[in-house]
This record gives C-alpha cells, sequence and structure tokens, in this order.
C-alpha cells in the first residue's frame, strides 16, 4: 500500500494507515489497554513493517474502526465530498490501484466534458495469502498470538 500512495502522491491522492488494535494480541503486543500503549504498538509497526503513510490511531473503545465495519484490514476511499466511492473488506494494493486508477481516469472524463452518470457495483476480487508472513506476523506479537490462532481452528 505504501508503493502504491508512492505512485499516486504528485496526482493528488491521499493514503492513511487507520491504525485500530492488535488482530492477534500476545505476549509482545498484547491488547490495547491505554492510549500511551496503543501509540507505542502503532510506532512498531511502522518500524517493523516499514509503513511510511501517516498513521492515525484509532481511539481506545475502536470508535472508528466499529464506524467502518470492524473488519481487521479493511480499505476504503473516499472523494473530496466524502462520498464512499470504494470499500473493501481487505486491503489489496492490486485491487486498491484499480479503483483509484477507474476514479482518477473518471476525473479526466469529466474535465473533458464527458455526460457520466454514477451507478453502484459489487464484485469479488482475489488477494495472495501469504501464509508464510501470516505466521511472522503472529510470532511477532508473541507465543499466544500463534497458539491462540492454531486453536480457533481445531
Amino acid at each position: 500500500m505504501d508503493a502504491l500512495a508512492d505512485r499516486l502522491g504528485g496526482r493528488d491522492v491521499g493514503s492513511i494507515f487507520l491504525y485500530t488494535n492488535e488482530a492477534h494480541p500476545g505476549e509482545n503486543f498484547p491488547h490495547h489497554t491505554s492510549m500511551e500503549q496503543k501509540f507505542q504498538h502503532a510506532g512498531a509497526l511502522a518500524k517493523d513493517y516499514g509503513v511510511r503513510r501517516p498513521i492515525f490511531v484509532d481511539a481506545l473503545s475502536g470508535d472508528a474502526h466499529w464506524a467502518y465495519g470492524s473488519m481487521p484490514n479493511m480499505t476504503w476511499i473516499f472523494n473530496r465530498a466524502g462520498l464512499v466511492l470504494y470499500k473493501s473488506d481487505w486491503s489489496d494494493s492490486k485491487s486498491v490501484s484499480n479503483a483509484v486508477d477507474y476514479y482518477l481516469e473518471v476525473q479526466e472524463r469529466r474535465k473533458a466534458k464527458e455526460r457520466l452518470s454514477p451507478f453502484k457495483v459489487e464484485r469479488l476480487d482475489y488477494h495472495n495469502t501469504d501464509r508464510d508472513s501470516f505466521t511472522a506476523g503472529l510470532e511477532r506479537s508473541g507465543p499466544k498470538a500463534v497458539t491462540e490462532f492454531r486453536d480457533a481452528f481445531k
């Protein structure tokens, strides 16, 4: 997602990372009990994963997370008026890139005086399930996270 944000940097497109909670808390990154701890975890995430986009930290109660669907890895695209242009329950850079490029093209078409009318679309996208990276993320949180995730599928 950072590479996509870099590519779009000069195109009047903003990108943020909303840090909501630890999806798989463990000994190293437990469930948040204070905002100070939550800010520390967000900083560690930026450092460990090289996140370069601005990171906004949700309230301890998760107000933003709940308001925007409460899924663990969502992406939303809004226009300047706040209209939802894209909503995905999983962040996949290829899907997001496709959507952003489409909406940027729509802006160009409107500038060229093409008459366009909006319509809704629903589609199913696919993302790469990288088990090694996922497991490494669980291990980063600690043995408790690994055990609880494994036990949830027994």
